[in-house]
């Protein structure tokens, strides 16, 4: 009896194995020159007024959007071209009329285009060099007009972006 209570009392003598860790480094995401805004991927690079995916690839903003873009390699020697293309729909444009859109990158305002007219439209800017210093830059964009949140929906809606992008000149 004074055995059994001696074997119980006693700590029980296993080996313990060690839990193997193994660190595993993750690439930060590469920054892109051409956004597709319906990649998931670019969604880091999107700012801030941007909705999620829709079920076609597409994303509608909101009345002010934001986007980082990778400086496209001699752009601060030579410049770049400033592409953003997007859909104006019809559903917005018979509700606020003529729309006008503004972009700034790196604070200098570029020069606005007006739409009057629904369709798919490529707003083109040239961009001198001196703005696109250092490795990104920021494009803010601003719509005079938009379909403001509970006008359709409850979301507030602007345009459809299709893709944000510099190139190279």
């Amino acid at each position: 009896m004074v055995l059994a209570v001696a074997l119980v009392g006693m700590p029980a003598c296993k080996r313990s194995k060690k839990a193997r860790v193994q660190t595993v480094e993750e690439e930060s995401p590469q920054l892109l020159t051409v956004l597709n805004t319906g990649d998931p991927k670019a969604a880091v690079q999107l700012l801030k007024g941007f909705h999620e995916i829709e079920t076609d690839g597409w994303r509608w903003t909101k009345g002010a959007f934001s986007a980082t873009l990778k400086t496209p390699p001699g752009a601060a020697q030579k410049g770049a071209k400033l592409e953003f293309k997007f859909t104006l729909p019809d559903a917005v444009l018979s509700k606020t009329g003529p729309v006008t859109l503004k972009a700034k990158i790196m604070g200098v305002e570029l020069d606005p285009q007006t739409y009057d007219k629904a369709g798919e439209y490529t707003y083109e800017r040239d961009i001198p060099g001196s703005s696109l210093q250092g490795e990104a830059v920021t494009i803010d964009f601003e719509l005079s007009k938009f379909l403001a949140a509970g006008q359709v929906e409850q979301r507030e809606l602007g345009v459809i972006a299709s893709t944000i992008g510099l190139m190279q000149k």
